[in-house]
């Protein structure tokens, strides 16, 4: 079971400690009444589905013996103009840095994420549009 706990701090500020042990500070804008000290919470959520899906890319091109040097996940989400203003629509593009990587494994490994272990994503399916991409870059 994954626990997590938010706490009240000042203005719009909050402080979210998870069952793992560490912490964030989440805050809104300086013109809703925020003070501008940490994430918004709707940032979280696209840094958490890059994060999820990163890790199953990198687990899968190592056990396929790929030399990957790095991995940069680029993620843009489009909000609704209507409250809640959830996401309606969310792009994703992994760039796969390394040396002489096999287009076949990378696109093996995203789809693999995408369609079948990532469950930040499988969470967010039917609630946005989800697309995604990827490159590989030679260094």
């Amino acid at each position: 079971m994954v626990e997590a706990r938010v706490k009240y701090v000042d203005g719009l500020q909050f402080v979210g400690e998870a069952s793992s042990g560490h912490a964030i500070i989440m805050d809104g804008d300086i013109e809703v009444g925020g003070k501008d000290t940490g994430f918004r919470p709707m940032e979280l959520l696209l840094i958490g589905l890059g994060g999820c899906s990163g890790m199953d890319i990198v687990s899968i091109l190592k056990k396929k013996k790929e030399d990957v040097t790095g991995l940069e996940i680029n993620i843009k989400g489009e909000k609704a103009e209507n409250y809640p203003k959830k996401f309606t629509d969310i792009d994703i593009e992994f760039v796969v840095k390394g040396r002489n990587i096999s287009e076949e494994a990378v696109k093996r490994a995203v789809n693999l994420s995408m369609e079948r272990y990532c469950s930040v994503k499988a969470t967010l399916e039917g609630s946005a549009k989800i697309s995604f991409s990827y490159r590989i870059v030679e260094v």
